[in-house]
């Protein structure tokens, strides 16, 4: 993933942070800074920072009997491409138990090999 403008000023904690982030697929604040390595203090710097750059969004949360917020990876950075094919989206998304020679998945395939 080439880094946006946003990224091209971030420190080295900060990096950490949205690594952390992306990663994870989100975390809870108080799980962040620990995961870090740094004091709760610095760690709500560096999510304010990266939330400021639009590269986190942060959500009020209730975690372990405490408040605290729950980071996760901005929108912008999920890719939903390989849901799409064609205007199909994908078979696979919510299935459990989906045949891989149904009809909706070979049409799936064939869709994503016309692309």
């Amino acid at each position: 993933m080439s880094a946006t403008a946003a990224e091209t000023d971030l420190s080295e904690d900060e990096r950490a942070g949205l690594e952390l982030v992306r990663d994870s697929g989100g975390i809870h604040q108080s799980d962040f800074w620990k995961e870090l390595d740094v004091d709760s203090r610095k760690g709500s710097r560096i999510a304010d920072a990266l939330e400021e750059r639009g590269l986190v969004e942060r959500e009020a949360a209730v975690y372990d009997g405490h408040n605290t917020y729950y980071l996760s990876p901005a929108a912008r950075d999920l890719d939903f491409s390989l849901l799409v094919a064609g205007n199909m989206l994908s078979p696979f998304v919510g299935e459990e138990d989906l045949e891989p020679e149904s009809d909706p998945v070979s049409q799936w395939i064939m869709n994503l090999a016309y692309q």
